[in-house]
């Protein structure tokens, strides 16, 4: 029998209003999210895969809960998140963090690295002093970075050591799921590969569930479990990635791959999983 999932996302909508005139009256609303469902176990990556402006985005917002969907539900070991008061959203903040897409605009240029990632632990009471410090110290070898470099600015830091600079901030509070919007997009080509490698060494290691939103199919193919493709605010095709990637049954589907540069991929340990 397969595992639970941990998160789980149903019939999630998103209208936006559209308001003109001198008085800014409704006119009507804008389908961003129409009905978007899916679920993702400890331990897997689901990517949401689709052009800009399919609302892939906006999903990952609504499940942040960074702005509230306008029906549907999210739900998180087992917790109807969209239901919860500004209280007890604390937790679900914690247990669900983001990795960016920018690597640099996401760090805060006045802050050493290692008050960047040590931060959201004392913001969540889980480590101060000494304690952060060494938990700190133990993030930056995770992920890859010296501890020496601990006392840098993000300005003296490549692009991805940057990012790796953003995943230990998102790893400080132990969540339950990551959120990846576009995290390599911004690299070079021979960095994508090392930070996808990371993430996927880290989401299994640590049994991580991980949102991985993106407009590249190759990258999608390399570290997604399942695949999510998104067009025009609907999931369109889903299953797992050899499946989708392999025999795609959508036309949409079909066309994102004629239009992708390079056919001959390889699927990676997520997709082969």
């Amino acid at each position: 029998m397969s595992a639970p999932a941990i998160l789980e996302v149903e019939g999630l909508v998103k209208h936006f209003p559209v308001t003109g005139g001198l008085l800014q009256r409704r006119r009507g609303v804008v389908k961003a999210v129409d009905g978007v469902s899916f679920a993702i176990r400890r331990g897997e990556t689901l990517g949401l895969v689709g052009e800009s402006g399919c609302g892939k985005t906006t999903v990952s917002r609504m499940v942040l809960k960074l702005i509230e969907p306008t029906a549907g539900r999210i739900v998180l070991g087992g917790v109807d998140v969209t239901s919860l008061s500004p209280a007890q959203m604390w937790e679900h903040r914690r247990r669900v963090q983001i990795v960016f897409q920018d690597p640099y605009s996401s760090l805060n240029p006045r802050l050493s690295a290692g008050t960047i990632v040590g931060e959201p632990m004392e913001n969540f009471g889980i480590a101060a002093g000494k304690d952060r410090e060494r938990r700190v110290a133990e993030l930056f070898a995770r992920v890859g970075l010296r501890a020496e470099s601990m006392a840098r600015y993000p300005h003296e830091f490549s692009g991805g050591q940057r990012q790796r600079l953003g995943i230990a901030k998102a790893l400080s509070v132990d969540p339950d799921v990551i959120v990846a919007d576009e995290p390599v997009s911004a690299l070079d080509v021979s960095v994508q590969a090392q930070v996808l490698a990371l993430l996927a060494e880290i989401r299994e290691r640590l049994r991580l569930a991980m949102l991985f939103i993106t407009h590249d199919l190759r990258v999608a193919a390399q570290v997604c479990d399942t695949v999510a493709v998104m067009s025009q605010g609907r999931v369109v095709e889903y299953g797992p990635a050899r499946e989708v990637f392999g025999n795609s049954r959508h036309e949409y589907t079909r066309q994102l791959f004629a239009a992708a540069p390079g056919r001959n991929w390889a699927f990676g340990a997520g997709a082969a999983a």
